[in-house]
């Protein structure tokens, strides 16, 4: 459990942390287990004595029980959250009241730049609670998918996400690998030939949709509205229309396996090789083995069989 969202500081949490494991200490006992001076020692256990998490008696320091103390904390960080959510509400309200005739215009706005892009990005999915919906194509983006730390935290919430991609972009080498493993992570990956855009949709309450004029980056911000209804009618559409991405296992998934399911996605040859490291020769070698267990004499009998067989 990491203190630091109930306020605690790192330095009060490892010494909590202390007496909890340590028992009864002296402030110079708590020091050197920690490598503090005594003097920022005295002060950190005076501010967990001020919070109520631990208690002293002839200078000498005993955690408070967790169940309690902590307890008392999260219970007054949530009476918190709960007024903060309120005053948001009441905020967003009196927002739209006070633009007047300009109202309609803050159900849309423009961001520009890729700096306040990726801000907004960011943030979409930092506001997501239940879902968050996703086009990526396979054209660059100004995030790359190994930067987006926002995910990863909306996961662990327990937020899912649902993301439809462009099939070329499974092409590139070592893309299963990356899906792979935020599969693994909670996430449902589809993919179909072509998406219109890209976009990001957080639960029903505002999507993201990143633009390009000119060289000029930019994104439109949208709340709720009809438009941001269909933008979540497209998404869900699309989504129907797509197929799932199948991934190799790890730890010993058979090579005619992994080409299977590389073939019921649409690869060619050259695709299935760059994604298993194998060569284009071993993929039609191993090709040409399973049209003659299925008595085919060509790939789309192949493909009948194989998707007759994925359905069992």
């Amino acid at each position: 459990m990491d203190l630091a969202t109930l306020g605690i500081a790192a330095d009060e949490e490892r010494a909590y942390r202390h007496l909890v494991t340590r028992g009864r200490n002296r402030a110079t006992d708590v020091a050197a287990a920690l490598g503090l001076p005594v003097q920022d020692t005295t002060a950190v256990l005076g501010s967990l004595h001020e919070a109520g998490l631990v208690s002293v008696e002839d200078e000498v320091y005993r955690a408070a029980p967790p169940e309690l103390a902590l307890r008392s904390l999260l219970v007054r960080r949530r009476d918190e959250l709960g007024r903060a959510e309120a005053a948001l509400t009441d905020l967003a309200a009196a927002f739209q009241t006070g633009q007047g005739d300009d109202s309609l215009r803050t159900l849309v706005e423009v961001v520009v730049g890729a700096d306040e892009v990726r801000r907004r990005f960011a943030q979409v999915q930092s506001a997501a609670t239940e879902r968050v919906r996703a086009f990526v194509k396979a054209e660059h983006t100004v995030v790359a998918a190994q930067d987006n730390s926002a995910e990863g935290e909306a996961l662990r919430r327990g937020v899912r996400y649902d993301v439809v991609v462009e099939r070329p972009l499974l092409e590139r080498p070592g893309m299963l690998e990356q899906i792979a493993a935020t599969v693994e992570a909670g996430e449902r990956i589809r993919a179909t030939d072509e998406l219109p855009l890209r976009m990001l949709i957080a639960d029903h309450d505002v999507a993201l949709v990143p633009l390009s004029a000119e060289g000029e980056v930019g994104a439109v911000v949208v709340r709720r509205s009809g438009l941001l209804d269909a933008l979540v009618g497209l998404f869900e559409r699309t989504w129907e229309r797509s197929r799932d991405v199948l991934v190799p296992l790890d730890g010993g998934e058979e090579l005619d396996e992994q080409i299977v399911s590389l073939l019921l996605q649409g690869y060619g040859d050259k695709a299935i090789s760059h994604q298993l490291a194998v060569s284009p020769r071993t993929v039609q070698r191993r090709v040409r083995a399973l049209m003659d267990r299925a008595a085919a004499t060509s790939r789309i009998q192949l493909g009948f069989w194989l998707a007759q067989r994925s359905d069992r």
